[in-house]
């Protein structure tokens, strides 16, 4: 067998854009983004220079969870368009060189789904779920005391139904979890898999992907149990083997979703014959700090080696405060813990961090993954209270401000009616909102949008080879990555004062200007030819 080819390992230094349809752009009007918007922008993507689409689910849905409740995963949505359209997609994507991930969520289904309306009403489909009788004297009582997996949650994750039972559901009660032990629900899933895989799609993102199996006893939630109930679990990677094969029948490609503290344990995930490559939550979470980042790079980068797996860089997504707001507050981290109302936000400082951060993630070996709106430096929206949709907000009690501010419909044209998104955005967008409008920045070669494309048309020079760190000052992030024509630097400057460039024959792009002594400014990165 020969060596991979280029086209073949595509993935392992891709830049793929996140697709949050709802919000991309609304194409007959209605005020919901959908698929006749996408195929509308496919331009636009082809030319910020993207190499895939990963689109959030788009199946059909009674959307209690932004689509993550799939009422069946061979119908798009009514609200987004039709198969025929997704398959058109897919279609015109690819002519433009583009390739199309979908999003697959195994651990749970809407309760609209036939299998638990079946279920409900007494047939054998309740094997298919976590059905159980209650503790206490009339089973009154859930069947055990696990937390919820929406953060800050106190709300149970039992339901019980008017004849005595309960069914679990890590989430919302309008998504009852699976039950990945019944054989049928592994062959629906693998069913699913070469169903999109013969629609022409290049690859799945698993959601919740460390969260299938569950211990079949049920037991109490105990901290620190090992093995754990319900999370990263050895029966998973038996699963994913099984995925690994049908993918492969299609040249096809795996990311999952596996938020795991033990190193070791994720990169079990990533071995040969299972996933090709999970997100990086680590990276995604650091805050704006060199040596945390530092840190978080070189983890990162250790534990992906042993399974020769490309690393994945993020800096946001759809669950996640958007990055010019987070890097411009006193606490750059982040943790869906701390989230609140009205937290004191730089925009300007966090835009300046924000377009630091996307010239280092998009030089660090491995894959990139852009959420829509980033490429505009698109600030958290704060969403009024009686405008929020998000049931993380609601299960909080409403301390939580929820996920709506970074699901903003996009601004795309800034003389427009709602910024040229289409029809009354689903969710309010914020006054001065078409001030970060596309077609404004396309124009403007120091906005971010003229970054993006800028780093994007660069960055195939920097291939797949290692990363070397180069002598640098305190807070001074710098390294070295063998490139096509030389070798190439990346240095990101995030302590108090300027600082020196390393030796260099060429400044390559900026994301702000040098000072007049041609030092580094704070907050600021660059690309140079060694």
């Amino acid at each position: 067998m020969g060596q991979p080819t280029h086209a073949q390992n595509w993935w392992r230094s891709a830049v793929i854009y996140q697709v949050y349809v709802r919000s991309f752009a609304d194409g007959d009007g209605d005020g919901t983004g959908d698929l006749a918007g996408v195929r509308a922008k496919l331009p636009y993507l082809a030319e910020l220079g993207v190499d895939a689409l990963w689109f959030n689910p788009w199946y059909l849905s009674p959307m209690k969870d932004g689509g993550y409740d799939v009422a069946d995963y061979r119908v798009i949505d009514p609200a987004f368009g039709t198969l025929a359209e997704a398959e058109k997609l897919i279609a015109e994507a690819k002519e433009l060189g583009i390739r199309t991930l979908v999003d697959i969520v195994p651990n749970h289904v809407s309760d609209q789904h036939p299998w638990f309306r079946a279920a409900l009403a007494g047939g054998p489909e309740r094997e298919l779920f976590h059905f159980r009788p209650g503790r206490g004297e009339h089973g009154e009582l859930p069947p055990n005391d696990w937390p919820s997996q929406f953060a800050g949650s106190t709300e149970p994750v039992w339901t019980r139904l008017s004849d005595g039972t309960w069914y679990l559901h890590l989430f919302t009660p309008e998504q009852p979890d699976l039950n990945w032990a019944h054989p049928a629900v592994r062959q629906e899933h693998e069913e699913i898999l070469r169903f999109w895989f013969e629609r022409g799609v290049a690859g799945v993102r698993i959601d919740s992907a460390a969260l299938l199996a569950k211990d079949p006893d049920l037991p109490d939630f105990v901290e620190g149990r090992d093995p754990h109930p319900y999370v990263d679990r050895d029966e998973l990677h038996d699963i994913y083997r099984s995925w690994r094969t049908v993918a492969d029948a299609y040249d096809g490609i795996f990311v999952g979703e596996v938020w795991l503290p033990d190193t070791e344990r994720f990169a079990r995930y990533l071995r040969p014959d299972e996933l090709h490559t999970a997100f990086n939550f680590s990276f995604l979470s650091c805050p704006w700090d060199a040596g945390r980042l530092r840190t978080s790079i070189d983890e990162t980068l250790a534990e992906h080696a042993p399974v020769g797996a490309p690393a994945t860089w993020v800096l946001c997504n759809h669950d996640v405060t958007r990055t010019v707001t987070r890097y411009g507050r006193a606490d750059t981290g982040f943790d869906f813990a701390t989230k609140a109302f009205g937290t004191p936000t730089d925009l300007a400082l966090g835009t300046r961090r924000a377009r630091a951060g996307a010239l280092l993630s998009l030089a660090l070996p491995g894959a990139v993954y852009l959420y829509q709106g980033e490429e505009l430096g698109l600030p958290e929206a704060e969403i009024p209270r009686d405008r929020i949709q998000d049931p993380m907000h609601f299960r909080s009690g409403g301390t939580d401000p929820g996920r709506d501010g970074c699901r903003v419909p996009l601004p795309w044209t800034a003389d427009a009616p709602y910024a040229g998104f289409g029809g009354e955005p689903w969710l309010p967008q914020p006054s001065g909102w078409s001030a970060y409008a596309a077609d404004l920045q396309a124009g403007d070669p120091g906005s971010m949008l003229s970054l993006y494309r800028a780093a994007l048309a660069i960055r195939p020079e920097f291939g797949d080879g290692p990363l070397t760190w180069l002598p640098a000052p305190e807070g001074v992030l710098a390294f070295a990555r063998p490139g096509r024509e030389g070798r190439l630097l990346c240095v990101v400057n995030l302590a108090d004062a300027p600082a020196d460039l390393p030796a260099h024959s060429r400044l390559l792009l900026g994301s702000g200007p040098l000072d007049p002594q041609g030092r580094l400014p704070k907050d600021t990165a660059v690309w140079l030819r060694g």
